[in-house]
Order: C-alpha cells, then sequence, then structure tokens
C-alpha cells in the first residue's frame, strides 16, 4: 500500500507571503548557500516539490527559513515552516562558558575552519534582551580549589588589547586563532574559579569583551555565522556581571555586521537597540551609536531619520573634541566615513568620494592599517563609479602597497574584484599597468 505524500500547508503558507515566484524563491535560497560557501542550485521544480510536501535535505532547512525571515522581516520556525526540528534545537542549551569553550576549539586550529565553514547570517538570530541576561553571575558555576584575583583581570584585558593591535595591523585571520585558544585555555578557566564578587564582574567584563574582539574577527574573515555565535557570548557575560555599556557596544558591533552585508531592517533593529539601551552614554559613544544609525537608516532607505542621525553624532563629535583630554574611537575621522556610508546608501556618489576623502585626510595614529586598506579599496571603487578612473587606479595601487601584510578575507575579497572592474578600461595606460599589476597578486583565501 502507497502512502500519498501531504503538501506542506506551513510552507506553502509563507509561500504566499513573501510574493515570489517560484524561480525567485529558488534565487534566494541559492544566494544564501553561495554567502555561507556552499553554492545550490535549486530552480523552480524543487520549490513545486518542497511545497508538494518533498522534504528539503536537512542541511537546506536553515537555508530556507533563513530566506523566508530575510523576506518577511521576522523569524520562521522549523515547526512554522513545516520541517521537524533541527538537532540543534533538540540539545540541551550548554551554559555560557561552555558554549563559548566549544565554539572556541572550533577556532583554535586555523586548518579546519575551511571544513567548519563562514556560517550562516541569520537576520532571525534570537538576540538575548538586557533583562534576560542581566545579573546571572549565580548561572557560571565556580571551582572553590581555584581562585583569581586582579592580576588576571588585568592579564585578560591586556591580552585583548594586544590581540586587537594584531587584528588591526594584520586581519583577523591570524588573530583569532590566537584570539580563540586564550579564551578557551586560560579565559574559560578563570571564568570558572573562585573570587570577590567584584573580581568575577570584571573578569566576566573582560571576558565579554574578547569575547567580542574574535567576534569582529570573524567578521574580517567573513566567518559572519560564528561571528554572531561570539557576539551572542558575548552579550550573555555582558549582562552577567551587569556591563552595560560592553551590552550596548556588541550591539552597534551587530548592527555594523548587518549593514555591511546589506541587511538594512536588521541593522536599524540592532542600531536602535544599542542606543536605547544606553541612554546616559557620554558625548563620544553617543556619536558611536548615532553614527551606526545614521548608516542603518540609508540602508533601509528612511532618508530623513538617516539625516537625523547624522546630525546627532556630529552634534556629539564636536561637543567631545571640545572637552579637554585625548578623545579616542568615534572621532571626526571616523563621522566622515559615516557620512560617506550613509551618503552612498542614499545614492549620492559623488559626495561619498567627498566624504571618503575627508576621512583619509582626518586620519590619525589611532585608524588602524586594515581599516586604511579596507577603506582605501572603497574609495576607489567609488572613484571609478563618479568617472574618477586616473584617482581610482592611484588609490588601488596604494592599496595593493599594503596588501602583502594584510590577512582579511574582505581586503581579499576587495582585492579580487579589481581586475574585472578594471576590465572595461584596459585601452587605458595607468588602468592596464595597474591591471597588470593586480593579475600578479596572488590573492589570499581563507584556510
Amino acid at each position: 500500500m502507497t502512502t500519498t505524500r501531504q503538501p506542506n500547508v506551513g510552507l506553502e503558507r509563507l509561500y504566499r507571503q513573501t510574493g515570489w515566484t517560484l524561480r525567485q524563491f529558488a534565487q534566494a535560497v541559492n544566494r544564501i548557500g553561495t554567502e555561507q560557501g556552499t553554492p545550490l542550485k535549486y530552480t523552480q521544480p524543487s520549490i513545486h516539490q518542497w511545497l508538494q510536501g518533498h522534504m528539503p535535505r536537512e542541511a537546506v532547512r536553515p537555508l530556507i527559513l533563513e530566506a523566508l525571515s530575510r523576506r518577511l522581516h521576522r523569524p520562521v520556525t522549523f515547526g512554522e515552516a513545516g520541517f521537524p526540528a533541527s538537532p540543534d534545537q533538540l540539545k540541551q542549551p550548554a551554559d555560557t562558558v561552555q558554549g563559548l569553550c566549544d565554539l572556541g576549539r572550533e577556532d583554535m586550529d586555523p586548518s579546519r575552519r575551511g571544513v567548519l565553514g563562514a556560517g550562516l547570517f541569520s537576520v532571525a538570530l534570537t538576540i538575548p534582551g538586557w533583562p534576560d541576561v542581566v545579573g546571572r553571575m549565580d548561572a557560571i558555576k565556580t571551582d572553590p580549589r581555584r581562585r583569581i584575583g586582579q592580576a588576571e583581570v588585568q592579564t585578560v584585558t591586556a591580552m585583548t588589547e594586544r590581540l586587537s593591535d594584531l587584528d588591526g595591523d594584520f586581519g583577523g585571520r591570524y588573530a583569532r586563532p590566537m584570539a580563540a585558544a586564550f579564551l578557551v585555555n586560560t579565559v574559560a578557566p578563570y571564568l570558572q574559579a573562585s573570587a570577590s564578587s567584584e573580581i568575577r564582574k570584571s573578569m566576566m567584563s573582560a571576558a565579554s569583551l574578547l569575547c567580542y574582539l574574535t567576534g569582529w574577527m570573524a567578521v574580517d574573515e567573513g566567518a559572519h555565522g560564528r561571528a554572531q555565535k561570539y557576539y551572542v557570548k558575548s552579550l550573555e557575560l555582558a549582562g552577567a556581571c551587569g556591563d552595560h555599556m560592553t551590552y550596548c557596544h556588541v550591539l552597534r558591533g551587530m548592527s555594523v555586521q548587518a549593514a555591511n552585508l546589506g541587511h538594512g531592517t536588521t541593522a536599524v533593529r540592532l542600531a536602535d537597540a544599542a542606543a536605547e539601551a544606553s541612554p546616559k552614554s557620554s558625548a563620544r559613544m553617543r556619536a558611536f551609536y548615532a553614527g551606526q544609525q545614521a548608516h542603518s537608516y540609508a540602508l533601509a532607505g528612511e532618508k530623513t531619520n538617516a539625516l537625523d542621525s547624522l546630525r546627532r553624532a556630529e552634534r556629539a563629535v564636536n561637543q567631545a573634541e571640545s572637552q579637554i583630554g585625548a578623545f579616542g574611537g568615534f572621532s571626526s575621522s571616523t563621522l566622515a566615513y559615516a557620512t560617506s556610508e550613509v551618503r552612498h546608501a542614499l545614492g549620492d556618489a559623488k559626495g561619498s568620494v567627498e566624504s571618503l576623502r575627508d576621512h583619509f585626510r582626518l586620519r590619525d595614529s589611532t585608524d588602524s592599517k586594515r581599516s586604511e586598506i579596507k577603506f582605501g579599496a572603497m574609495l576607489a571603487e567609488r572613484q571609478l563609479k563618479v568617472g574618477h578612473l586616473e584617482e581610482a587606479c592611484g588609490t588601488w595601487n596604494k592599496v595593493l602597497d599594503g596588501y602583502p601584510e594584510m590577512h582579511s578575507g574582505r581586503v581579499d575579497e576587495q582585492v579580487a574584484r579589481i581586475p574585472s572592474l578594471l576590465m572595461p578600461y584596459q585601452k587605458n595606460p595607468t588602468a592596464r599597468q595597474l591591471l597588470e599589476r593586480a593579475a600578479s597578486v596572488s590573492v589570499k583565501t581563507r584556510p
């Protein structure tokens, strides 16, 4: 006796809500597969089979949910789509420290990272709210046989600063395995050691910053799904010790990641959450949050909100720089970069080029080597877009001067684009010379 396959009513309902054709649905899933490093070639018949009740491969189901979530601007669950629960959902949730160790061990060996893959960036990721994580120190078990003090906290802080310097000078690919090893072998045992209440809070805060930095490095390498996992662990640690500033800082970093991937709505949600959760910030931090809100709003097509946020960032920068003492972090050069991103997202390519030029004019020794190369490549592409071929070639030559020392997935992608962007101009002597130079450059690939 044969059983008749039942149509997937849940998936059919979601499909109707998207307004897609079968072809568009297939293309959306294929794009996400390419994004996470596993190219797919689904077509209309495949989607039709899924709607008729044929179960997609287990590895593809999360990609389908992500495609639907991005289209519908809300989380879509396995059950809602008519899929059985994933193995990950059936596992007992690991505690914060154990989960951090599991994540870090996978990153300690660079030779395994290519096998693990970049992971899937999820717009539907569940972000733990501040009330959900604040004050959960008791959830982290302690080992009475080991005790730590201020010296151990200072060690973690100093190592984080040095790893951050390495990341900025050479890129995330080299520094992330070191950061992961330090998290697993040193920081995790510290988190589980006995200590006074204040030392425990300080250690969790320091660990949260290191976890955030490791996620930032993963973003630089293009491992966006893994970066999100590090960011969530950082939020959990920040909440456990009541470190509201770091919690908001991480949310802002998550917004930067979403914005760089073109997910404007998600970037706005995260940037607004960061700003709203930190109402009593200093002028520097207000600029830090408002600048990211401006870029996010611009990507989402909210021009008025984008320009309002940019003006708030400008006022805050002016206020901070008028104060006595050193000013770091979000500065005039950072504001110029944020302005360039807003202008570009709103379709003002020429204005974007002008603001990026301002950024390079205002840069100082606190700006990283990686950002110099990354923003330089961005400037060259936009100079070419507005018809400034000779200037673009000059900017790209500076990028290639610094490229051999850089180990950044983002920069690799930018350098790899040079030949295809210049090919239409190969009759120009300057462009042809740069094409020859770019062809001789060996673009690095992720291990």
